[in-house]
């Protein structure tokens, strides 16, 4: 995203420059189109169960896997976010769009670098781990930090016999240790808690829907 369109974005809680915090961090990545209920419900059960002091909502600036057609603006977006965010424990930030970055990879890299005192583990839905081999250089991604997939409804079978969580296999580690992650790569765990259903295709649905 250029500088023109990151002008109209509020001011981000993530110091672009990063810092030398010391913290337990998730990173929740998506295009929130729009944030909801279940973002807030996987934010926090993973918050409690990795024990971390802090997840980021990383709102993208465009997936590239996703077609642009019915995306809302960034703006708009990244306001869901915010409304279903603390500001403390739980922050949704742009910084994707600050940094100039489309791909995980990218931002992981930056990330790790600008905050090198931050323990990283990703959060990701078991959908995502289905999706996963077609990200730019996942097994590079695997290698910066951990990741801890939590359930969604119909892929949690899917995932865990596809080919990431086989190509990963050895790195799985039982959802037991998963306090001892953040910070660790590579290595995987599968966090058997509560799903909920709630979908941001479903509520443009109804949205779309409505007379």
């Amino acid at each position: 995203m250029d500088a023109i369109s990151t002008a109209v974005l509020p001011p981000d809680p993530i110091p672009r420059f990063g810092d030398n915090r010391r913290m337990r961090i998730g990173l929740l990545g998506g295009s929130f189109n729009p944030a909801h209920a279940g973002h807030r419900h996987v934010a926090e059960l993973a918050r409690k169960r990795l024990r971390l002091d802090q997840v980021w909502l990383l709102v993208s600036p465009g997936n590239p896997l996703k077609e642009e057609r019915g995306m809302a603006p960034l703006p708009q977006r990244l306001a869901t976010a915010r409304r279903i965010s603390d500001g403390r424990r739980i922050v949704a930030s742009g910084i994707e769009a600050v940094l100039g970055t489309r791909y995980t990879v990218d931002t992981l890299h930056l990330l790790r670098q600008r905050f090198p005192r931050a323990r990283f583990i990703w959060i990701m839905g078991a959908d995502i781990l289905a999706q996963l081999p077609k990200w730019r250089r996942w097994i590079d991604i695997s290698h910066q930090l951990a990741f801890a997939v939590l359930p969604r409804p119909g892929y949690n079978r899917r995932a865990l016999a596809g080919q990431a969580a086989r190509r990963l296999r050895g790195a799985r580690r039982p959802a037991s240790e998963a306090t001892t992650m953040p910070g660790r790569a590579p290595g995987w765990t599968f966090l058997p808690i509560r799903q909920d259903p709630t979908s941001a295709t479903a509520i443009r649905a109804a949205k779309g829907a409505q007379p």
